[in-house]
């Protein structure tokens, strides 16, 4: 059996079983050969709505996911990255504006009850990075009765880490059973076409 930490390099040209679609996928719009590849499939706001969001289950009580990144290929207004993804949800990634590229991290992504979104996010902290690869990270403590905060990093060379904005409480409301899981994200704001290419998925626990 496949064990649950370790290394995912998307090698072959399908998905393994631990991987789920936040919503139908467009299939034209996504492909797995030696890489993930994520176009573009919808234009909005709003996480929640974007399709072609993958998502990943979180090992606990604690574990830590990081994404190697390539998103030269992305068009302006195009937002990709790494997210806590749940009713309340938060993520790191990157952001395309006037041909300029921002590595932030964005929190107060909230829905209602009745699946319905509630606010599409607030940025917290950005830093400006080059057109090329970067590593996203996120770090979960889901212990029961624990502080439940998570915190993202980045690097821009695979090698040293950078803390960016600041811990997220993670919601533990009984109303929302699922709990949360990992997810891969690349949607536009302005117009189709962009892509980026994840090479890899590592999850580790301490």
């Amino acid at each position: 059996m496949k064990p649950l930490t370790g290394v995912d390099p998307f090698r072959g040209r399908s998905l393994g079983p631990e991987w789920e679609w936040n919503h139908d996928p467009g299939n034209s719009k996504w492909s797995v050969k030696n890489q993930l590849r994520l176009k573009t499939a919808t234009v909005t706001e709003d996480l929640y709505r974007a399709r072609n969001t993958l998502t990943h289950r979180i090992l606990g009580p604690e574990s830590t996911a990081t994404i190697e990144l390539d998103y030269s290929a992305m068009k302006d207004g195009d937002r990709a990255g790494l997210a806590l993804f749940r009713d309340s949800s938060a993520w790191i990634g990157i952001e395309r504006d006037d041909g300029s590229f921002k590595v932030v991290m964005e929190e107060n992504l909230t829905m209602d009850n009745r699946w319905q979104t509630t606010s599409t996010g607030t940025e917290v902290a950005g830093d400006p990075v080059s057109s090329g690869k970067i590593w996203l990270r996120a770090s979960a403590d889901i212990h029961p009765g624990g502080r439940r905060t998570a915190e993202f990093s980045y690097s821009t060379d695979g090698r040293t880490l950078r803390p960016i904005g600041r811990p997220f409480v993670l919601n533990n409301h009984w109303q929302w059973f699922v709990g949360y899981r990992y997810a891969i994200f690349n949607y536009a704001t302005q117009s189709l076409g962009g892509e980026v290419s994840v090479s890899s998925f590592t999850m580790t626990t301490p």
